[in-house]
């Protein structure tokens, strides 16, 4: 299982792009501890979700700095929440559940890769629980829920099969833009999340939120220095 390390984690191999050198070699030389690394295993790993995975592992080889686009569905699915969102579910999963699989972030939305079939049952679960609004099995586009102390599962989309999602590069600079790698994945097979994990994170965020309600009073606020009397004697 790989473990959740910041954002600075991410893999950094020079400033300067290694043009013609084996990359598989330099992940293979990276340190036992940083496991938020994309290793030797997790890349093999991430190309076996393409059509043709020695086209695509012969590609990252030519450009590691460069993202890539993969299909879900048959290895992975991919969950995709807000940031914010997304690293609240995280520390609930590292913190009081089993962990989480790879994790990405890009355009300023988090993506959590989960076992294949969650983007259909994840949407259904939270409307089977009441905290969604009827959202497609696929993907929703409002709030899935909300709770009593004013709480909310923000827009969740589930990408399944027939669907694609771009991937951060295998190597890349402090200064690269672009999709980032949270927690890498370091295996040929890394654990996944199914969508039954990823629906207890979605409640424990939102129940654990504070309360955004703010009560209105159709009254003006009270003046501290006015005198109060007593009128419950009077006939």
């Amino acid at each position: 299982m790989t473990a959740w390390l910041p954002d600075n984690s991410t893999l950094y191999h020079g400033d300067a792009p290694h043009r013609g050198a084996d990359v598989f070699a330099v992940l293979r030389n990276q340190a036992a501890n940083q496991t938020a690394h994309v290793t030797a295993a997790g890349a093999a790993w991430l190309a076996g979700a393409a059509a043709y995975p020695r086209s695509t592992l012969a590609q990252w080889e030519a450009h590691p700095s460069s993202p890539g686009v993969l299909p879900c569905g048959s290895a992975f699915d991919v969950v995709n929440v807000p940031t914010l969102f997304g690293r609240r579910m995280l520390e609930h999963l590292w913190s009081d559940g089993p962990g989480s699989g790879p994790v990405a972030t890009h355009r300023g939305r988090m993506l959590l890769f989960a076992s294949p079939g969650t983007a259909q049952r994840l949407p259904s679960l939270l409307d089977w629980e009441e905290w969604g609004g009827g959202s497609e099995p696929r993907a929703a586009t409002g709030p899935l829920g909300r709770d009593d102390d004013g709480g909310k599962v923000p827009p969740l989309l589930c990408h399944g099969a027939g669907d694609a999602v771009t991937v951060p590069p295998l190597t890349c600079t402090s200064t690269t833009p672009g999709p980032r790698w949270v927690v890498a994945p370091d295996t040929r097979s890394p654990w996944l999340p199914g969508p039954d994990v990823l629906l207890w994170a979605c409640v424990r965020v939102t129940r654990s939120a504070p309360s955004s309600a703010v009560r209105n009073s159709i009254f003006p606020p009270a003046d501290p220095d006015a005198n109060v009397y007593d009128v419950s004697r009077r006939r």
